[in-house]
């Protein structure tokens, strides 16, 4: 079974929805039968590389907040992270444009590396003071190395713009397409959606539900034993 995840690096709440999913799927009984895909979602697409900002400026600008109502919604967004055993930055944090980390995840998904680089940036973003917005590629190489991507690889994907920023933009139509307006969004055997940070038990009916749902083979011939075949135990072979 596979589930996929549409978030951005820049989403608080696809931090902590990582965490509930997770959660349950540590306790699920078919968790190794279960593949994990990250999918790209931008929340703030157009917005320039250069353009970087505090949160608490970006959510009163964007949203309409006041000051004090953007500060308490950060409050809640840590005590809800500490839940998940997260830690979570609560003032100081920045806001900017996350295209190159989506392309890194492309990247790092075909040296089998994406979970490892996710959870870095989402720490780097919502736990770390070294912004991952405003200190350039060298930062992202750092985060990409420590994942256990090759730093001189890194650098060649973040020099070339062209570079996995196809899969990006596909990712972002498929999401649309599936009805997505907004993340952390989960998709399971492209039959089954969440929407959102949902309580752990939720993800949890949701995975038994996708996997009680995927088609089961129906054998054309009843006496299996009638035909030759191999099997762990070796051949059969025909007695004369």
């Amino acid at each position: 079974m596979r589930v996929e995840i549409w978030s951005d690096i820049a989403c608080p709440w696809c931090y902590v929805g990582k965490a509930r999913f997770e959660k349950a799927l540590e306790a699920f009984p078919h968790r190794d039968g279960v593949e994990v895909v990250h999918r790209s979602f931008e929340l703030d697409p157009g917005r320039d590389r250069s353009d970087v900002q505090p949160v608490i400026t970006m959510l009163t600008r964007k949203y309409g907040m006041s000051e004090a109502q953007a500060r308490a919604g950060e409050e809640n967004l840590g005590a809800q992270a500490a839940a998940e055993g997260l830690d979570y930055r609560t003032s100081g944090r920045d806001h900017g444009n996350t295209f190159d980390m989506h392309r890194l995840l492309h990247f790092a998904k075909e040296q089998g590396r994406q979970d490892e680089l996710i959870q870095i940036l989402y720490r780097a973003n919502f736990a770390e003071e070294r912004s991952v917005f405003s200190e350039g590629a060298e930062r992202l190489t750092d985060l990409a190395v420590e994942a256990g991507l090759d730093a001189e690889a890194v650098r060649a994907v973040l020099a070339d713009p062209d570079a996995y920023a196809e899969e990006v933009r596909t990712d972002e139509r498929e999401a649309a397409e599936l009805g997505a307006s907004g993340v952390p969004f989960f998709v399971l055997d492209r039959k089954f959606g969440v929407s959102g940070a949902q309580p752990a038990e939720v993800f949890t009916q949701a995975l038994t539900q996708a996997w009680g749902d995927r088609p089961q083979l129906k054998l054309l011939a009843d006496d299996a034993a009638a035909a030759e075949a191999c099997g762990p135990d070796g051949c059969a072979v025909p007695q004369n």
